[in-house]
């Protein structure tokens, strides 16, 4: 197991992101970030918990129907 934590990815993915942007100001970066990790999130929750809804719903602490509308934002369904 990696010695690394989500956050520290996240920082160093940060990072990386805004020296590629070489002084040029981000927009929108909150709802990017949130995307980026959402997705990949979902996608292996939702395959850990063999496809079920209410588990996968339960173990994100969100309500199933939350849960299966941002399925569909992400065409994960």
């Amino acid at each position: 197991m990696s010695k690394k934590n989500i956050e520290d990815c996240v920082r160093e993915s940060l990072e990386a992101y805004f020296r590629d942007l070489r002084g040029t100001e981000p927009g929108a970066l909150y709802d990017m970030v949130v995307r980026a990790v959402e997705k990949p999130l979902l996608d292996v929750v939702m395959q850990h918990a063999g496809h079920n809804q209410s588990r996968a719903a339960e173990w994100l602490g969100m309500n199933r129907n939350t849960l299966r509308k941002k399925l569909v934002e992400h065409q994960l369904l």
